[in-house]
């Protein structure tokens, strides 16, 4: 979204730059027309001045020409105070009369020689042209330092670049706002889309955007109606078989256990025909099976998608825990475990059944997974202001890398002892994002075992 945004932004710069730019050229264009024009408006007038400046000429004195001015040329001489020169020079290019940095060599022949020439800082324009006089032939020299081209340049940053470079300024800092303002509800629409859970596959609300982009909110409404289509239909089907092989796994299961304890009868009696070793391995094999289906379905009515419809209650962690506890008491004893108890009283709105499963699967894997003579603690309280349930052991705990792999299902970290299908922290994990939670990964007291925290709204 950010790369569509900058590239509005770039697309639409270069559309309004372009014609400013050339309109800025245009502009510069005209000005030096403009500027050309009126300094051949100025060589004229000075060409019209020379003869009149050789009209004034009424006498000589002993050493210059005795001169009275013609009007036009005294008009010319005040407006240009300072900028504007004169001078007659002999045949020869010496100074009769006027400014003397005027002197040079004469044109050679009558036609007006117009030239410009640097002069303490400024550019003058200068005709030179050889006039009949009352006194004979004289070189009339008339010079302007108002030259309007070399005014050109300044009227072109200021006239024309300033302006421009202004309005550019103008358009970029519009053009940024416009694009801002235009974007805002295809930038929310893209912050709704990126706080979302994966899960989440609810439909967005197409009133809400503008009509530009309602084709692609309704398309992803239909994207998100075809993939929970399918994933409702998978969590129906692992549901719907897990429920189905309930019944006769449980069956099977029972058979089996009978069939141990006869195989074990057998055994102390001396008239086994079958070894027992292959009998054990039945049971086993069958008691992971029915796990897998219980944890399976479970796992299905666990989904986070299909309880957001359902209303949470006031749940009672603290007993909650001493049922976990009362639970898995003998599971514990029978391993040598210390089963601990360290709840205060606490309520959050939730579902029972959902945190009761999470809490079993949590304390089952603290005590299949610990060492013999170890110890595990069941938890529940607030820190701060938030509650939680916690369960902590000392067993061999989990590597930091693998901590995050272990929540993923039927995950099993390497090496790990005991019976177990990898789904007992799936669940849990899928049973706090019902709650808008996350189980929290920490390594126990002293370094040791393993502690899991789910924290919960108050």
């Amino acid at each position: 979204m950010r790369g569509v945004t900058s590239g509005l932004r770039r697309r639409l710069l270069v559309l309004l730059i372009a014609p400013l730019t050339l309109l800025a050229v245009v502009n510069a264009w005209l000005e030096f027309r403009s500027a050309d024009n009126i300094a051949t408006q100025q060589d004229q007038r000075l060409l019209s001045l020379v003869p009149l400046v050789a009209d004034s000429v009424i006498g000589q004195t002993t050493d210059s020409p005795l001169l009275m001015l013609a009007p036009p040329v005294e008009e010319f001489l005040k407006e240009r105070a300072g900028s504007a020169a004169y001078a007659l020079l002999d045949p020869d290019g010496r100074r009769l009369h006027g400014d003397a940095w005027l002197e040079g060599l004469p044109p050679p022949d009558s036609s007006p020689e117009v030239h410009s020439e640097e002069h303490d800082g400024a550019t003058w324009r200068i005709v030179r042209q050889r006039q009949p006089t009352v006194v004979g032939e004289v070189v009339v020299v008339v010079a302007d330092s108002s030259d309007p081209r070399q005014q050109w340049a300044r009227s072109i940053l200021f006239r024309v670049l300033l302006p421009n470079l202004v309005l550019i300024a103008a358009a970029a800092f519009a053009v940024r706002w416009a694009v801002k303002q235009a974007l805002k509800p295809l930038l929310s629409l893209k912050e709704a889309v990126e706080r979302r859970s994966p899960r989440d596959l609810s439909a967005i609300d197409e009133g809400a955007s503008p009509e530009e982009v309602r084709p692609l909110v309704e398309s992803l409404n239909r994207l998100f109606g075809l993939v929970n289509a399918q994933a409702e239909g998978q969590r129906r089907f692992v549901a719907d078989a897990a429920h189905q092989l309930r019944t006769p796994i449980a069956g099977l299961q029972a058979q089996v256990e009978a069939w141990a304890q006869a195989a074990n009868a057998a055994q102390q009696a001396g008239t086994l025909a079958l070894p027992t070793e292959q009998v054990y391995k039945l049971r086993s094999a069958t008691r992971r099976t029915s796990q897998l289906a219980n944890q399976l379905l479970a796992l299905s009515r666990a989904d986070a998608r299909g309880m957001h419809s359902q209303p949470e209650q006031r749940v009672d962690l603290k007993s909650l825990c001493e049922d976990a506890l009362e639970a898995h008491l003998d599971a514990a004893t029978g391993r040598r475990i210390d089963l601990g108890l360290d709840a205060h009283p606490v309520q959050v709105m939730g579902h029972e059944w959902l945190l009761r499963e999470l809490l079993s699967n949590l304390v089952d894997n603290a005590v299949k997974y610990s060492h013999e003579g170890g110890a595990v603690t069941i938890r529940c309280g607030r820190r701060g202001s938030t509650p939680f349930l916690e369960v902590e052991d000392d067993g061999p705990g989990v590597a930091v890398m693998e901590r995050p792999r272990i929540l993923e299902r039927f995950y099993r970290v390497q090496g790990t002892q005991g019976e177990g299908n990898g789904l007992g922290l799936a669940i849990a994990e899928e049973i706090a994002r019902v709650h808008g939670s996350h189980l929290q990964l920490q390594p126990g007291a002293g370094g040791r075992g393993l502690k899991v925290t789910l924290p919960l709204p108050g």
